[in-house]
């Protein structure tokens, strides 16, 4: 159960880009595009309602939004 409780805890937490760019790099399939600083700061424009905390990301709220937004950034890239 505690295992539970922790990972739960950790993806709500609060944490910079950077932190959140290396946790969400480390948890999609291979397959899948890299995030980088520059990609997820022009996500954060595009998204600024999302970003009510100044610049805070957390897995919960943005990592599902990110996997979906950023196949169609790649192309437009």
């Amino acid at each position: 159960m505690k295992k539970k409780y922790d990972a739960l805890k950790l993806n709500q937490t609060r944490t910079s880009l950077v932190v959140f760019m290396e946790s969400y790099n480390k948890s999609i399939p291979v397959s899948f595009p890299q995030a980088s600083v520059k990609i997820l700061k022009k996500f954060q424009a595009l998204h600024p309602i999302l970003f009510r905390h100044a610049d805070e990301w957390s897995i919960d709220r943005h990592r599902k939004r990110v996997m979906d937004w950023l196949p169609s950034y790649n192309d437009i890239s």
